[in-house]
Protein backbone atom coordinates (compact mmCIF):
# COMPACT_ATOMS: atom_id res chain seq x y z
CA UNK A 1 0.00 0.00 0.00
CA UNK A 2 2.80 2.42 0.90
CA UNK A 3 4.58 1.67 -2.39
CA UNK A 4 1.36 2.36 -4.30
CA UNK A 5 0.93 5.71 -2.56
CA UNK A 6 4.53 6.64 -3.33
CA UNK A 7 4.09 5.71 -7.00
CA UNK A 8 0.90 7.77 -7.18
CA UNK A 9 2.61 10.72 -5.52
CA UNK A 10 5.52 10.48 -7.96
CA UNK A 11 3.11 10.38 -10.90
CA UNK A 12 1.19 13.43 -9.68
CA UNK A 13 4.42 15.36 -9.02
CA UNK A 14 5.66 14.52 -12.52
CA UNK A 15 2.36 15.70 -14.05
CA UNK A 16 2.45 18.92 -12.02
CA UNK A 17 5.99 19.66 -13.19
CA UNK A 18 5.21 18.74 -16.80
CA UNK A 19 2.36 21.24 -16.91
CA UNK A 20 4.44 23.82 -15.03
CA UNK A 21 7.03 23.64 -17.84
CA UNK A 22 4.25 24.13 -20.39
CA UNK A 23 2.94 27.13 -18.46
CA UNK A 24 6.42 28.63 -18.19
CA UNK A 25 6.80 28.33 -21.94
CA UNK A 26 3.61 30.28 -22.64
CA UNK A 27 3.27 32.77 -19.78
CA UNK A 28 6.69 32.98 -18.12
CA UNK A 29 7.66 32.37 -14.52
CA UNK A 30 6.01 35.55 -13.21
CA UNK A 31 2.60 34.15 -14.18
CA UNK A 32 3.20 30.64 -12.84
CA UNK A 33 -0.10 29.71 -11.16
CA UNK A 34 -0.43 26.76 -8.82
CA UNK A 35 -4.24 27.00 -9.02
CA UNK A 36 -4.15 26.75 -12.83
CA UNK A 37 -1.82 23.77 -12.58
CA UNK A 38 -4.10 22.14 -10.01
CA UNK A 39 -7.10 22.50 -12.34
CA UNK A 40 -5.14 21.00 -15.21
CA UNK A 41 -3.94 18.03 -13.13
CA UNK A 42 -7.43 17.49 -11.75
CA UNK A 43 -6.86 18.22 -8.07
CA UNK A 44 -8.00 21.02 -5.83
CA UNK A 45 -5.73 23.93 -5.00
CA UNK A 46 -5.31 22.80 -1.36
CA UNK A 47 -4.57 19.25 -2.55
CA UNK A 48 -1.76 20.48 -4.79
CA UNK A 49 -0.10 22.14 -1.80
CA UNK A 50 0.40 18.67 -0.32
CA UNK A 51 2.86 18.05 -3.16
CA UNK A 52 4.40 21.53 -3.41
CA UNK A 53 3.75 23.76 -0.40
CA UNK A 54 4.53 26.95 -2.35
CA UNK A 55 5.37 28.30 -5.78
CA UNK A 56 9.03 28.52 -4.74
CA UNK A 57 9.05 24.83 -3.79
CA UNK A 58 7.82 23.98 -7.28
CA UNK A 59 10.38 26.31 -8.88
CA UNK A 60 13.13 24.67 -6.82
CA UNK A 61 12.13 21.23 -8.06
CA UNK A 62 12.17 22.49 -11.64
CA UNK A 63 15.61 24.05 -11.11
CA UNK A 64 16.92 20.79 -9.62
CA UNK A 65 15.56 18.80 -12.56
CA UNK A 66 17.11 21.19 -15.08
CA UNK A 67 20.55 21.15 -13.47
CA UNK A 68 20.38 17.37 -13.00
CA UNK A 69 19.55 16.93 -16.67
CA UNK A 70 22.48 19.10 -17.77
CA UNK A 71 24.86 17.40 -15.33
CA UNK A 72 23.86 14.03 -16.76
CA UNK A 73 24.38 15.36 -20.30
CA UNK A 74 27.97 16.47 -19.67
CA UNK A 75 29.16 13.70 -17.34
CA UNK A 76 30.00 11.35 -20.17
CA UNK A 77 31.88 13.92 -22.26
CA UNK A 78 35.52 12.99 -22.81
CA UNK A 79 36.99 16.40 -23.60
CA UNK A 80 36.41 20.14 -23.70
CA UNK A 81 34.85 20.16 -27.15
CA UNK A 82 32.51 17.29 -26.31
CA UNK A 83 31.38 19.17 -23.20
CA UNK A 84 30.75 22.32 -25.25
CA UNK A 85 28.57 20.52 -27.77
CA UNK A 86 26.79 18.52 -25.08
CA UNK A 87 25.78 21.81 -23.46
CA UNK A 88 24.72 23.28 -26.80
CA UNK A 89 22.64 20.23 -27.74
CA UNK A 90 21.02 20.21 -24.30
CA UNK A 91 20.17 23.91 -24.60
CA UNK A 92 18.75 23.63 -28.13
CA UNK A 93 16.66 20.59 -27.17
CA UNK A 94 14.70 22.69 -24.67
CA UNK A 95 15.41 26.45 -24.86
CA UNK A 96 12.78 27.24 -22.22
CA UNK A 97 14.55 24.99 -19.70
CA UNK A 98 17.91 26.58 -20.53
CA UNK A 99 16.62 30.14 -20.13
CA UNK A 100 14.84 29.14 -16.92
CA UNK A 101 18.16 28.43 -15.19
CA UNK A 102 20.55 30.66 -17.17
CA UNK A 103 18.30 33.56 -18.13
CA UNK A 104 16.90 36.42 -16.08
CA UNK A 105 16.84 35.70 -12.31
CA UNK A 106 13.40 35.06 -10.85
CA UNK A 107 12.40 38.07 -8.70
CA UNK A 108 12.18 37.20 -5.03
CA UNK A 109 13.34 33.61 -5.50
CA UNK A 110 16.46 32.24 -3.80
CA UNK A 111 17.54 28.73 -4.71
CA UNK A 112 18.48 26.41 -1.82
CA UNK A 113 22.01 25.10 -1.40
CA UNK A 114 21.44 21.69 -2.94
CA UNK A 115 20.78 23.24 -6.36
CA UNK A 116 24.22 24.82 -6.15
CA UNK A 117 25.65 21.39 -5.37
CA UNK A 118 24.23 20.01 -8.62
CA UNK A 119 25.52 22.97 -10.64
CA UNK A 120 28.92 22.39 -9.01
CA UNK A 121 28.91 18.91 -10.54
CA UNK A 122 28.80 20.58 -13.95
CA UNK A 123 31.69 22.86 -13.04
CA UNK A 124 33.66 19.86 -11.77
CA UNK A 125 33.35 18.32 -15.24
CA UNK A 126 34.61 21.56 -16.80
CA UNK A 127 37.58 21.62 -14.45
CA UNK A 128 38.37 17.98 -15.19
CA UNK A 129 38.39 18.34 -18.96
CA UNK A 130 40.37 21.57 -18.83
CA UNK A 131 42.91 19.97 -16.50
CA UNK A 132 43.33 17.18 -19.07
CA UNK A 133 43.69 19.64 -21.97
CA UNK A 134 47.10 21.10 -22.96
CA UNK A 135 48.11 24.21 -21.02
CA UNK A 136 47.78 27.33 -23.17
CA UNK A 137 50.85 28.83 -21.49
CA UNK A 138 49.14 32.11 -20.65
CA UNK A 139 49.16 33.85 -17.30
CA UNK A 140 46.64 36.62 -16.60
CA UNK A 141 45.70 38.83 -13.67
CA UNK A 142 42.48 36.81 -13.45
CA UNK A 143 44.49 33.65 -12.59
CA UNK A 144 45.66 35.09 -9.28
CA UNK A 145 42.22 36.48 -8.49
CA UNK A 146 40.62 33.06 -9.03
CA UNK A 147 43.28 31.42 -6.89
CA UNK A 148 42.14 33.62 -4.02
CA UNK A 149 38.50 32.60 -4.60
CA UNK A 150 38.71 28.93 -5.48
CA UNK A 151 36.12 27.69 -2.96
CA UNK A 152 33.69 27.15 -5.85
CA UNK A 153 36.16 24.58 -7.27
CA UNK A 154 35.09 22.11 -4.59
CA UNK A 155 38.60 21.46 -3.36
CA UNK A 156 39.78 20.01 -6.67
CA UNK A 157 43.58 20.27 -6.96
CA UNK A 158 43.75 22.24 -10.20
CA UNK A 159 45.98 25.17 -11.12
CA UNK A 160 44.86 28.77 -11.37
CA UNK A 161 45.32 28.52 -15.15
CA UNK A 162 42.85 25.62 -15.27
CA UNK A 163 40.39 27.62 -13.17
CA UNK A 164 40.71 30.56 -15.55
CA UNK A 165 40.30 28.43 -18.69
CA UNK A 166 37.20 26.72 -17.27
CA UNK A 167 35.55 29.99 -16.25
CA UNK A 168 36.43 31.64 -19.58
CA UNK A 169 34.99 28.67 -21.45
CA UNK A 170 31.83 28.79 -19.31
CA UNK A 171 31.21 32.48 -19.86
CA UNK A 172 31.97 32.44 -23.59
CA UNK A 173 29.76 29.52 -24.57
CA UNK A 174 26.89 30.70 -22.38
CA UNK A 175 27.24 34.17 -23.87
CA UNK A 176 26.63 32.78 -27.36
CA UNK A 177 23.88 30.39 -26.27
CA UNK A 178 22.01 32.97 -24.18
CA UNK A 179 21.97 35.50 -27.01
CA UNK A 180 20.96 32.87 -29.55
CA UNK A 181 18.13 31.36 -27.52
CA UNK A 182 16.81 34.79 -26.53
CA UNK A 183 16.53 35.61 -30.24
CA UNK A 184 19.14 38.37 -30.35
CA UNK A 185 20.78 36.98 -33.49
CA UNK A 186 17.53 36.96 -35.46
CA UNK A 187 17.82 38.94 -38.67
CA UNK A 188 21.61 39.21 -38.52
CA UNK A 189 22.01 36.71 -41.37
CA UNK A 190 24.57 34.30 -39.91
CA UNK A 191 24.40 30.83 -38.44
CA UNK A 192 24.87 30.88 -34.63
CA UNK A 193 26.32 27.37 -34.85
CA UNK A 194 29.22 28.76 -36.87
CA UNK A 195 29.73 31.50 -34.27
CA UNK A 196 29.70 28.90 -31.52
CA UNK A 197 32.39 26.87 -33.31
CA UNK A 198 34.44 30.03 -33.86
CA UNK A 199 34.29 30.82 -30.14
CA UNK A 200 35.70 27.38 -29.40
CA UNK A 201 38.50 28.09 -31.87
CA UNK A 202 39.37 31.36 -30.14
CA UNK A 203 39.60 29.38 -26.90
CA UNK A 204 42.21 27.18 -28.65
CA UNK A 205 39.82 24.23 -28.68
CA UNK A 206 40.01 22.27 -31.92
CA UNK A 207 37.46 19.76 -33.10
CA UNK A 208 38.35 17.86 -36.25
CA UNK A 209 35.15 15.82 -36.17
CA UNK A 210 32.77 18.70 -36.84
Amino acid sequence: MKASRERYRAQVCAEIKRYAWEQLGTTGVSALSLNAIARHVGVSGPALYRYFPSRDDLITDLVRDAYRSLADAVHGAAGVTEVAYAIREWALADPQRYLFVYGTPIPGYRAPGDTTEISNEIMAVLLRVHADAPDDGRVTAFDGHLDEHREWAGGLPVSSAVLRRAVTFWTRIHGVLSLELAGHFAGMGFDPAVLFAAELDTLSIKDDSR
